[in-house]
């Protein structure tokens, strides 16, 4: 090895040896899990793409002992990840009807109104923004991605593309832009400059304003043996307890919280002005009390978490190996950024799957990174009849099972791989 080489391993081992927090700067010496090598979980590939080299990356998520942030190193910036993205919100019929039922409440709850001002951070195709329209709320979306931003912008959502942080908050400050209501769904875990962003948040937002913040809750992927919502996009995961914490560091008040049931436990948080009227809820201080309960303070509560992980890879491929040997046929439901984390950490290819299918167009005729599985439409299903239907997307499971019912009339039977193996036999269910 010369002299080059040496100096390059040198700085690569201490660079891992000395990881910092990306919030509190604290080292971090604590694994939650190591999911091993995994390429970009969206890094869906076309056929002439196949015999090309993948980029695969580490999937160990590290554990901060000082503010309890969850999180992943900075493998891939976001300018590779979201600039050319291929999730649209708005082919799950669920997430659409949670994000109206938001928009009317929090309108309600703010007294929003033709005064007030919206902003939507990550607004992807105007899933939630465009039920502020109706409601004559002027709004603006945020959304780096452009492919998905077009789309949002044929609902007539106004949406500016571009990466959100203290840089465009100045700039929409200057353009006499400032917001009662800054909304960000799921997009917290894709942010790995937190401070620059929660900064942004607190520049754009007016005296009074609100922002709401929606992002899977740290306790339930625990619990929940949720091992798959990891991948490299999402840089951080969060627990009230590192929320308080980051508010505090702004100059934010967290001043309410719900947990919510979506992707398979979310809390969606509100946050004012430190020096705003904005009374604290009594729900804040009874989740923060119930996560040092359970442990959310101690080390050991996230190291034991690998074996969970570890159990359920053991499992499932324990039951494909015997229906495989069955002679059945299984199939996937679903080609998400989890199922892709799923397949890669079983290393479940096209010698279990035959093929997965998705209602995203934009994925059709594709194939899922690392595993190479060819994705179809939905009504592949119907073609091939299969005995088996994985569903990846597992935290869409009743919407996926309700809209596929008819596959019970040939015996077709969908599989649960999380937090461990359920099979639901669709024959049994209510209509």
């Amino acid at each position: 090895m010369n002299i080059q080489a040496v100096e390059i391993v040198r700085e690569h081992n201490g660079a891992r040896r000395t990881a910092s927090c990306r919030l509190c700067g604290s080292r971090l010496c604590h694994t939650l899990v190591d999911l091993g090598m995994s390429p970009p979980c969206e890094g869906f590939l076309r056929a002439d793409q196949l015999d090309q080299m993948e980029l695969y990356y580490p999937l160990k998520v590290l554990v901060c002992d000082s503010c309890y942030l969850v999180q992943l190193k900075e493998y891939m910036s976001p300018e590779t990840i979201f600039s050319e993205y291929a999730y649209f919100s708005s082919f799950s019929t669920s997430w659409v009807a949670h994000s109206k039922a938001y928009c009317e409440a929090i309108t309600k709850r703010l007294g929003l109104g033709t005064h007030s001002f919206a902003v939507e951070l990550a607004s992807n195709d105007g899933y939630l923004l465009q039920h502020f329209l109706p409601l004559g709320v002027p709004v603006l979306g945020v959304e780096p991605a452009a492919n998905v931003a077009r789309a949002a912008v044929e609902k007539g959502v106004p949406t500016r593309v571009d990466f959100f942080g203290a840089r465009l908050a100045n700039e929409m400050a200057a353009e006499g832009l400032h917001a009662d209501l800054i909304i960000g769904n799921n997009v917290l875990a894709q942010v790995p400059n937190l401070n620059d962003f929660v900064a942004g948040m607190k520049i754009l937002l007016k005296p009074e304003g609100v922002i709401t913040l929606e992002f899977p809750h740290i306790e339930r992927l625990m619990a929940e043996n949720q091992f798959d919502t990891i991948y490299h996009e999402h840089f951080s995961y969060f627990s009230l307890l590192t929320i308080d914490l980051m508010a505090a560091r702004h100059r934010l008040r967290l001043i309410d919280v719900e947990e919510l049931p979506t992707h398979g436990g979310s809390l969606r948080v509100y946050l004012a002005n430190e020096v705003s009227s904005w009374a604290v809820d009594h729900n804040v201080g009874e989740l923060l009390d119930r996560e040092k309960r359970h442990g959310l303070t101690v080390m050991t509560t996230y190291t034991s978490f690998g074996y969970k992980a570890q159990r359920a890879k053991r499992d499932l491929l324990a039951f494909l190996i015997s229906a495989k040997n069955e002679g059945k046929r299984i199939c996937g439901y679903g080609a998400p950024g989890k199922g892709n984390t799923l397949l890669n950490y079983c290393a479940i290819g096209t010698d279990f799957l035959d093929f997965t299918v998705d209602r995203n167009p934009y994925k059709h005729g594709r194939f899922t990174p690392g595993m190479h599985i060819p994705i179809k439409p939905i009504d592949a299903i119907d073609q091939a009849k299969p005995d088996y239907i994985l569903i990846l997307p597992w935290n869409l499971k009743d919407e996926i099972v309700q809209q596929m019912h008819h596959v019970a009339a040939w015996g077709a039977k969908f599989v649960v791989p999380i937090p461990f193996v359920t099979v639901i036999d669709s024959s049994e269910l209510p209509r």
